[in-house]
């Protein structure tokens, strides 16, 4: 096998030649010339091999440089979510249950930022163009002046993109595009991982903000390889049930602002409406205090939000009880239900269990878990919590009250929308001036017999 040829490079001007000198040509400095030691020492075909590169430039902690500037659209709630609006050179994935929205609440915003001074593009691959004209003339966006194409070859859409130069393209959606060097149908792995990459490549280089539509499969998951949400700077998921009204826009991640933020939508005949008041809305219907009815004062990224959680405890005729949620983990229920029996003596034995919370909201956050604990000891009591109490705090194991983030915040949530009490984990952070009665609880048993008098 033949030896690679060795290279020399000057350590002054960083010239090469493939011999070594005691001066070097280019600038003329003595004993700066040194052999290259190879990047990698496997074969040149498999393998970096002793081919150098150019040297990055390399900065310390401590340099400043100003924030990305940012254009708002004007929709409040697309604007949070992003984390104060669009950053040029930035790629958002979109994903979402089909039919949820996705394209409408894109035209709209696709129409917000053209008025708002960006040349934007909106690439339709599943639609033709008359169907994304007709979605505009119901929405009144016709006077928008956004740019549109109905095509899936990348390599166009890339060689018009850079032909136009918008400030924004939208690409509905990543899976129906196809490059033509890739031997694979389109929406393949191979080729979504393709179409990603460029796309986000470009975008980069070319300081235009990208916006990728991506279909989710039954799970919930983005379809396709999880590689595209680590490609992209911001990944949202829209959420929602066909039976409400209400749509959430959450940020799952955003290398440009806050995670876990959420914008609240209401669907209507034209279109997507902002809900500036959550909390008031997912409340609105709440009737008159019920046994097993629970208001929950929850934090969603780095906003207030107030849920209604609602249970149903009835005997079973089967000889395993139905476990059904709605909203909330199943398996952080298997533990409250474990906790409530083993640290109070509370069985849910031969007991069908329902959970659900109100309005199609999706929590996560374990403050909910004594929200939850009141709601299946009220359903399964019989005995209503007072209309005007919120309830929150995390249980442990052991059946103690853990304290949770962001208390005030919850407090003061709750005051706006005219609570009075409060039920919260003992060493709870609540400050001063809520206003509200509040009842702090050490451990679960203590929790039962106080409010329910039993434990």
């Amino acid at each position: 096998m033949a030896k690679a040829p060795k290279t020399f490079t000057c350590n002054a001007c960083g010239a090469s030649s493939s011999k070594w000198s005691g001066r070097c040509e280019a600038c003329g400095e003595w004993n700066t010339i040194v052999e290259d030691v190879p990047l990698s020492a496997g074969p040149a075909s498999k393998s970096l091999g002793g081919k150098r590169g150019t040297a990055i430039r390399l900065t310390d902690l401590s340099t400043e440089e100003t924030p990305p500037p940012r254009t708002e659209c004007g929709m409040a709630e697309l604007d949070r979510v992003l984390g104060g609006g669009l950053v040029p050179g930035s790629a958002i994935l979109v994903g979402g249950d089909p039919g949820i929205g996705k394209s409408t609440l894109l035209l709209q915003a696709a129409a917000k930022f053209a008025r708002a001074g960006l040349p934007t593009i909106y690439v339709s691959g599943e639609e033709a163009s008359a169907q994304v004209r007709m979605r505009a003339g119901r929405l009144g966006l016709t006077d928008a002046p956004v740019r549109l194409a109905a095509e899936t070859n990348l390599r166009d859409i890339m060689t018009t993109l850079d032909a136009e130069r918008p400030a924004l393209a939208i690409i509905d959606s990543i899976q129906t595009m196809w490059a033509d060097h890739v031997d694979s149908a389109p929406g393949s792995v191979s080729q979504v991982r393709t179409a990603a990459h460029e796309l986000t490549t470009f975008a980069k280089k070319r300081g235009i903000s990208v916006i990728l539509v991506g279909h989710v499969t039954k799970d919930g998951q983005i379809a396709g390889p999880r590689v595209v949400e680590h490609m992209v700077d911001t990944v949202l998921y829209f959420e929602g049930e066909r039976g409400h009204q209400f749509r959430i826009l959450r940020a799952v991640k955003n290398r440009f602002g806050p995670a876990d933020e959420i914008g609240v939508f209401e669907m209507t005949g034209k279109g997507l409406a902002e809900v500036l008041n959550p909390s008031a809305l997912f409340l609105s219907d709440r009737e008159d205090p019920a046994p097993g009815s629970v208001v929950f004062a929850g934090i969603e990224g780095t906003r207030p939000v107030l849920v209604e959680f609602q249970a149903l405890v009835a005997p079973s005729p089967l000889s395993q009880p139905r476990r059904s949620v709605l909203g909330w983990d199943s398996g952080r229920l298997a533990m409250i239900l474990a906790v409530l029996e083993a640290r109070c003596g509370i069985p849910f034995a031969g007991l069908d269990v329902y959970l659900n919370v109100a309005g199609g909201m999706k929590i996560s956050e374990p403050a909910a878990d004594l929200a939850v604990a009141a709601a299946l000891l009220s359903a399964r009591e019989d005995a209503a919590i007072p209309k005007e109490t919120v309830v929150f705090g995390e249980i442990s194991l052991s059946g103690a009250l853990r304290p949770v983030g962001q208390t005030e915040n919850r407090l003061k949530e709750a005051q706006k929308l005219g609570f009075t009490a409060a039920i919260a984990p003992a060493r709870s952070k609540t400050g001063s001036g809520t206003g509200l009665k509040i009842q702090k609880m050490a451990d679960l048993t203590g929790f039962v017999g106080e409010i329910f008098g039993a434990g």
